[in-house]
């Protein structure tokens, strides 16, 4: 059985976002914390949870429930981890059955009324952005970050597979 697309792109954003969190699980306190010597606002640390956050939030809108997050003090690594898990396979179970009741054909949000769709995208898009963030302030840190393109997903998949000559 083949998957859609969507489904795939979901699946290698999952991976993606629990790769980052294990490279970050091992820093000290003080390089979590460290203000970023770039452009990047926001700490390691600050910016994990806000990539989670949001896609928690965003599996809430497409789901029209409730955002259930609500971390007073900062998530340890375990807690981060399954945050991330359980709201990406809720991304990944969305794409896999589009038709499904259980996603909103549309809704509204602060004043605009949304599609779908485009909540996806920004999904993707926004912890692109972050998880790029991080791995250069894991770089100036002198950490080389993890490879977490679609190339190396396609690697570990077995989607990309060279053929022989």
């Amino acid at each position: 059985m083949n998957k859609s697309i969507l489904t795939g792109l979901f699946e290698h954003n999952n991976w993606a976002n629990l790769q980052i969190i294990q490279a970050c699980s091992s820093l000290s306190e003080e390089q979590l914390d460290a203000e970023p010597q770039t452009i990047t606002k926001g700490s390691i640390r600050s910016t994990l949870q806000h990539l989670i956050n949001s896609q928690e939030d965003y599996l809430s809108q497409l789901m029209g429930i409730e955002s259930c997050f609500n971390w007073q003090t900062p998530p340890d690594f375990d807690e981060l981890r399954q945050a991330a898990t359980d709201t990406g396979e809720g991304l990944i179970a969305l794409t896999r059955d589009e038709s499904s009741n259980s996603l909103q054909t549309k809704f509204e949000k602060d004043g605009y009324s949304v599609e779908p769709w485009l909540v996806l995208v920004q999904a993707i898009n926004h912890a692109t952005e972050h998880r790029e963030q991080i791995k250069s302030m894991l770089s100036n840190l002198g950490i080389t970050p993890p490879r977490i393109d679609g190339w190396a997903y396609g690697r570990i998949t077995n989607a990309l597979v060279q053929l022989s000559s």
